[in-house]
């Protein structure tokens, strides 16, 4: 059974985030039918979370799932629509909600554990750069994908970043201009995804997932997660150099040190952390 989590500062978000944490994986499941939405109160409650979770030692893994038919729809429109009768036409408020929106993803990428997004239905918009900005992400066959904003003159410039980053550049600038829908296989195609499986079989995968990711060392885990999003913007020749660095830091920690040891010596090794 889930746990529902309240925030003292978000007394609306109470029910919108539901949380679970067994054998070191930290399930946090979106709750706000039936589009859920990312509202104010739902991005100050997952990032509160993913904080508390970077320095828990019992967590591995963060999976991001949702309940009902949409995975998210992105931001919350009606919100947004309430705030342009402000005396700045809600400006101050758009400011707000895209700046706490990109806080999100860059916690995502900078949290020192891996995050995988478990997708049943329709990403969309902020939703589909929350799938993106995820490590790994394993969807349904029937999901879909989509940055819809040009339809409704608003282009979807902040999911652009996180999407630019997963897929490739002409896929995704033909998301981008078109606004249309993509189907599963489409988004692994184009890079967004990493598996696409049954709908019965979805939480059952990525569970396994989690669990194989659980059992590494999670001090490797950390150095390699924000290694590889590090490498990504430096030169071949200066990812390499700062990639070497890396790897002499890491074999000097004592988990490299016991996992050798532990090949060699044909027995689990005992992560220290």
């Amino acid at each position: 059974m889930a746990e529902i989590v309240s925030f003292p500062e978000a007394g609306k978000a109470d029910g919108l985030l539901l949380r679970s944490l067994r054998d070191g994986v930290l399930r946090l499941v979106l709750n706000n039918p039936p589009a859920n939405a990312l509202s104010i109160a739902l991005l100050q409650a997952l990032i509160a979370e993913l904080e508390n979770a970077g320095s828990d030692a019992s967590v591995r893994v963060v999976v991001i799932a949702s309940t009902g038919n949409v995975f998210s729809a992105g931001h919350d429109l009606k919100e947004f629509t309430a705030h342009r009768a402000d005396e700045d036409q809600g400006a101050g408020f758009f400011e707000r909600a895209f700046r706490l929106c990109a806080d999100l993803m860059l916690k995502i990428t900078h949290l020192p554990k891996p995050v995988i997004a478990e997708i049943d239905g329709l990403a969309t918009a902020a939703g589909c750069q929350l799938v993106a900005s995820c490590d790994l992400a394993i969807c349904t066959d029937t999901s879909t994908f989509c940055t819809p904003g040009v339809n409704i003159g608003l282009f979807c410039s902040t999911p652009m970043v996180a999407v630019s980053r997963a897929a490739h550049r002409k896929q995704a600038m033909e998301m981008l201009l078109t606004g249309e829908t993509i189907d599963a296989s489409t988004a692994k195609d184009f890079g967004l995804v990493n598996r696409i499986v049954p709908k019965q079989y979805l939480a059952q995968v990525v569970a396994k997932y989690a669990g194989v990711i659980a059992s590494k060392s999670p001090l490797t885990l950390k150095i390699g997660k924000e290694a590889f999003y590090r490498q990504l913007e430096l030169p071949v020749e200066a990812a390499y150099d700062y990639a070497v660095g890396v790897m002499v830091d890491n074999m000097l920690t004592q988990d490299a040190k016991e996992g050798i040891d532990a090949f060699l010596g044909k027995r689990l090794p005992e992560w220290k952390g």
